[in-house]
């Protein structure tokens, strides 16, 4: 299978730079997979798991939320609002997260904003839960 250059971005830095098989990752339309030769395409990420296949065949997983997706000219660039390999992650922390989260959603009488950020909290926590419980797969 042909490999294609990948970079991906963080407001922390290069998260990755280098060939790979594939890369797939949830967009706001739906699930998408890149492969080489890719027809140009230009999409908003979603929040969900991501992940490549290397050039050896090694897949690598991440929680991934937010965004832009692109190929253009065979070359793939994702500038990720939030990007963490599933080795990375803190399943602990995830967990608490998630646990504050519904404790904020049970409460009644909260505002609209206030549930709006508790869902996105609770969206976020899932994601890295799911992701780091998954990472030996």
């Amino acid at each position: 299978m042909a490999s294609f250059p990948l970079k991906i971005v963080t407001p922390d830095g290069v998260a990755f730079d280098g060939e790979v098989k594939s890369l797939s990752c949830r967009t706001v339309c739906g699930q998408v997979e890149l492969l080489a030769r890719h027809i140009d395409y230009c999409t908003a990420v979603g929040m969900g798991e991501a992940h490549i296949t290397t050039e050896d065949g090694a897949v690598r997983r991440a929680a991934c939320m937010g965004g832009m997706l692109s190929m253009v000219g065979g070359k793939c660039r994702l500038l990720a609002t939030t990007f963490e390999w599933a080795d990375a992650i803190d399943k602990e922390r995830a967990e608490c997260s998630k646990a504050r989260a519904e404790a904020i959603l049970a409460q009644k009488g909260i505002d609209k904003h206030e549930l709006e950020l508790a869902e996105a909290r609770l969206k976020r926590a899932l994601v890295r839960g799911s992701v780091a419980s998954r990472q030996n797969r």
